[in-house]
């Protein structure tokens, strides 16, 4: 068995790490630092954005059991890549989206599932992803491998917004299983799973138009606004968890709710730091943070600087796209970290 090597960036190593051990195919992994100016950098350098390196994650796979472009697939799904120099609350340099090609097969390939990620619209930003020539690979600290199983902990700190399976994917595994069906060999070869923060919650815009009413659609798919004082829950005072109408995720207690006197739903945080994602959004001559559903990465609303205590956030959202479930899982109301 003659193995493969393909090196990502995706943010916090830790997570990208155990994603890509989940793939039937890959024999090993080893997190470390690439693509920057110091030689045998420490973490604690890195850390301090200045020595240009990414985290990054280097894996050995068989390509007899699994292909490049599907490990791209699993690279697409396991991060957000239309985020730049960031994943989730950590932000610099070295959270940047980044695919390092070891050769002109690899930078080919690469490039055409970009372009079919990004034609497909499956993200709702522009991708901000790297790709780069390969460069030498610095394996991180011992205590960074592995790291969460090491610590026996659920892989956490990574969040996916989409579950991406490329046709450039389907036609390799096609080519690997040409004695399977094409039914078995069109399914997708890699999934980070729920356990690693990616929900790969999917619909297509016709599932999407059949199951949301208009209003619902403009604002979770078109980033719309319901007018004030109109929506179901912008007077709402009874106790549960308001959930993402369009996917189901929690995303707010009412323990977090306050009267903002704006005429929409506010909440002084979400109900997890992992429930939404935060973007600038520069549309309609403003510069505000919008903010999505981490899970289908539908339209809410957004979040100011002018809430109350314990974060003097104001978290405003619409009312159509949350579906407030009452009394839901009670011992979680006040459980806003």
């Amino acid at each position: 068995m003659k193995l493969k090597k393909a090196t990502f960036a995706a943010g916090c190593f830790w997570g990208v790490e155990a994603a890509f051990r989940k793939i039937d195919g890959v024999v090993s992994t080893a997190v470390g630092y690439t693509g920057g100016k110091t030689d045998y950098p420490t973490y604690k350098q890195v850390c301090t954005d200045a020595t240009g390196h990414a985290e990054a994650v280097e894996v050995a796979y068989d390509p007899t059991k699994v292909s490049y472009p599907e490990l791209l697939d699993a690279f697409w799904s396991c991060h957000d890549p239309t985020t730049l120099n960031r994943q989730g609350p950590d932000f610099g340099t070295q959270y940047r989206s980044a695919i390092f090609v070891a050769d002109e097969e690899q930078k080919k390939l690469a490039d055409a599932s970009l372009k079919e990620v990004e034609d497909s619209g499956v993200f709702k930003r522009k991708i901000v992803t790297q790709i780069v020539d390969g460069a030498k690979f610095y394996p991180a600290e011992d205590y960074h491998q592995q790291y969460f199983e090491k610590k026996g902990m659920a892989e956490s700190c990574h969040v996916g917004v989409a579950n991406v399976h490329t046709k450039l994917a389907e036609r390799a595994v096609h080519e690997r299983n040409s004695g399977k069906t094409q039914a078995a060999a069109t399914q997708p070869a890699a999934d980070c799973g729920d356990s690693c923060g990616t929900s790969h919650w999917k619909m297509s815009d016709a599932e999407l138009r059949a199951k949301l009413t208009p209003e619902q659609y403009a604002i979770a798919r078109q980033a719309g606004t319901e007018r004030a004082f109109s929506g179901k829950y912008w007077d709402e005072h009874r106790s549960g968890i308001y959930r993402c109408a369009v996917c189901g995720q929690e995303l707010f207690s009412s323990e977090a709710k306050f009267e903002s006197g704006t005429g929409w739903p506010s909440f002084y945080a979400p109900i997890n730091k992992g429930a939404v994602i935060e973007n600038t959004d520069d549309s309609h001559g403003m510069r505000r943070t919008e903010v999505l559903c981490s899970r289908c990465q539908s339209h809410l609303g957004h979040v100011f600087d002018d809430g109350p205590r314990p974060t003097g956030l104001r978290y405003c959202m619409n009312s159509a796209v949350l579906d407030l479930k009452v009394g839901e899982n009670k011992e979680k109301v006040g459980s806003v970290k």
